[in-house]
């Protein structure tokens, strides 16, 4: 108990990052869906890409040194992106393991996260509204 208070400041760094992520995401969802509509999850793809390509360069950021890895990465890898959409850390984790020559494990994260991820939310709502 006594390190997750002294971590306190973690904390709070994670939900200020995540309640910004949060109202973000809802803001650029509302822009989308005005603009484009409810045809196609486009708000979805654009929130999931732009969160990718944020942590992309966070991660180079971090990378060459030019931003400091605890503060940027708990207050916006985990806290607004974390928030904004997981995908962006989905994507990072594929992008480092292709990178790492791993590309069968590259494969397999994708099509494991795609297909599981898919299947256990019908799953989900399967269970829901067939009881």
């Amino acid at each position: 108990m006594t390190s997750a208070l002294n971590n306190l400041h973690i904390y709070l760094l994670v939900a200020l990052g995540g309640a910004f992520g949060a109202s973000f995401r809802f803001f650029i969802s509302q822009i989308v869906l005005n603009w484009l509509g409810k045809g196609f999850p486009f708000a979805t793809l654009i929130v999931n890409i732009s969160g990718s390509f944020i942590m992309g360069l966070l991660y180079g950021l971090i990378e060459q040194g030019v931003i400091e890895v605890a503060l940027s990465r708990t207050l916006i890898g985990i806290g607004f992106l974390g928030a904004f959409t997981t995908f962006s850390t989905f994507s990072l984790d594929t992008v480092l393991l292709i990178q790492q020559g791993e590309i069968i494990k590259a494969i397999a994260n994708v099509l494991l996260n795609v297909v599981l991820c898919v299947s256990t939310a019908a799953f989900g709502m399967f269970i829901v509204t067939n009881q």
